[in-house]
């Protein structure tokens, strides 16, 4: 009769154990997939940066990623490329916009974001009130068009989440899908020759 009561408690511990390991498993995955970003743009990102920083020493960013937010104010066609203008928005630690405390100063700024491919974003973008970016820092004087003065830092879009109105609301995301590090090319000299 021991034995068999010794077993059933043996049975209930091993079940509690499993159960509070499952819960905690789908709790991670639950707090993982709530972050507004993909953990690789994290991961790659330089920490820290902000618009001052972009602004005051853009060389020095040059080529890096970086994370900002902030308001579509205005946005403009370049043949296949749409150029987006952005107010920015300072971050919190989950990465979504939110109006600045003080509105002056540096980090009350525009940049500017390129899109390789306008047709590639979602229908609704249009309608995201705020934005946080991924983007490559790109050199100013070699993007410089009729359309981005060169005194105001520009990205080349990586990553765009969108967000609608209201706090908790996500609006969708975009990502580039066609990496210019993994394009295939054919080796010289093998063109059917």
């Amino acid at each position: 009769m021991r034995i068999i009561e010794a077993q059933k408690v043996r049975e209930g511990d091993l079940r509690f154990h499993i159960n509070r390991t499952l819960a905690g498993v789908i709790g991670l995955a639950v707090l993982m997939g709530c972050s507004s970003l993909p953990s690789r743009y994290v991961q790659q990102a330089e920490p820290g940066v902000t618009l001052t920083s972009l602004t005051e020493s853009p060389e020095a960013y040059q080529g890096k990623t970086v994370i900002l937010g902030g308001v579509v104010v205005d946005q403009k066609q370049d043949d296949q490329r749409l150029w987006l203008h952005l107010k920015n928005r300072p971050l919190d630690k989950d990465y979504r916009p939110h109006r600045p405390t003080v509105n002056a100063g540096l980090e009350a700024g525009l940049y500017w974001v390129v899109v390789s491919n306008a047709s590639a974003l979602p229908p609704k973008w249009k309608h995201w009130t705020r934005v946080t970016v991924v983007g490559r820092v790109a050199n100013q004087k070699e993007v410089a068009s009729s359309i981005a003065p060169t005194t105001e830092p520009v990205l080349t879009l990586l990553f765009m989440r969108g967000w609608t109105m209201g706090q908790a609301q996500q609006g969708g995301a975009w990502e580039e899908s066609v990496d210019a590090n993994y394009l295939l090319s054919v080796p010289e000299g093998l063109h059917g020759e």
